[in-house]
């Protein structure tokens, strides 16, 4: 019969015209923002060309793409249609009770989780299901749940999720602030190739995403490179004959920071399958059963301002690296 006209109308969904009242979740966000939110399976260029065209409405009048939701505010969202696609992905129930089990802290504005390795933050690239897709699934009535940062895939430790867009906007803005004391500090453990030499290094560079290859990172000779600036403090927790635990203040949170920049000064950290040394990795794992990463996020200290509230959570190595750091005690 063909790809009939008629044939393609049965292969589609329309969403007859919506008219949504916002919220406090989402007073201040931007109406393209908000409207991917409510229409995710539509094109951006799709959303875009309605709200070009006048068919979008806040309070019955046309709005730029710019403009910023009040609580309160009643926006139109026209039909569109859709093509109909799979249903989403599940995440098993094990992993939903895991994640359960994962949660350190949670009150009226974030949930702080101990993500272990190997899981992602989010789906995306080959990936069905992230940290994220997977809390929502939990907690499906929950009106509103987002990341605040990443988190590597191989590595483990705190990730924030907020509760409601201003704690999300406040957490965003403390991201930026690299004043000490001010901003959010974070601090992780990692073990790495050789012995370290002397105490604290704090290590500023640029750092810039190699062409062709969207995941993977290098260090550039200055800014006219288009690096972005990167800032770190390494401290040594104890050195081993071969191998050094160190602890990470991050002061930028630029992806593959930490790794990047210990590779550059020769200290790869152990297991890392992009910028470690792969005979070492090899090595470890025969002797010492390090099967990952051996990178961990085990420490924030930050205050909400709106709330008052100090945040100080502090969570132990992942068992598993522990594990690697016993018997590195053992071979002393």
């Amino acid at each position: 019969m063909g790809n009939t006209p008629q044939n393609k109308q049965e292969n589609q969904k329309r969403h007859s015209v919506r008219f949504v009242e916002v919220t406090s979740a989402h007073a201040g966000q931007r109406i393209d923002n908000f409207l991917m939110r409510e229409l995710k399976d539509v094109p951006k260029s799709y959303i875009y060309r309605i709200l070009r065209k006048g068919e979008v409405r806040v309070n019955k009048k046309r709005i730029k793409q710019t403009y910023k939701l009040l609580e309160g505010d009643t926006v139109r969202i026209p039909p569109v249609f859709l093509p109909e696609k799979a249903d989403k992905p599940i995440a098993p129930e094990s992993l939903l009770k895991a994640i359960k089990a994962s949660i350190i802290l949670e009150d009226d504005d974030l949930i702080l989780i101990n993500k272990p390795s190997g899981m992602a933050v989010h789906g995306g690239s080959g990936v069905r299901y992230g940290l994220i897709e997977s809390f929502r699934q939990l907690r499906p009535n929950m009106s509103f749940v987002e990341l605040v940062h990443r988190l590597d895939k191989e590595t483990s430790g705190i990730v924030m999720l907020a509760k409601n867009r201003p704690a999300l906007l406040e957490l965003h803005e403390l991201l930026k602030n690299k004043s000490h004391g001010v901003g959010i500090e974070k601090y992780y453990q990692t073990l790495v190739k050789g012995q370290w030499r002397g105490g604290e290094r704090h290590i500023k560079n640029n750092l810039k995403r190699e062409q062709g290859r969207k995941q993977k990172v290098r260090v550039v000779d200055n800014e006219s490179d288009a690096g972005k600036e990167s800032e770190s403090f390494f401290t040594p927790i104890t050195k081993y004959p071969n191998h050094t635990l160190l602890k990470v203040k991050l002061v930028t949170g630029r992806m593959h920071q930490i790794r990047t920049q210990l590779a550059e000064l020769g200290h790869p950290v152990l297991g890392d399958s992009q910028y470690g040394d792969f005979a070492l990795n090899r090595e470890v794992k025969k002797q010492f059963g390090l099967k990952r990463l051996f990178l961990h996020a085990y420490h924030l200290k930050f205050t909400l301002a709106s709330s008052g509230k100090r945040y100080d959570c502090e969570i132990p190595l992942a068992d598993d690296l522990q594990k690697i750091i016993e018997k590195l005690e053992r071979h002393k």
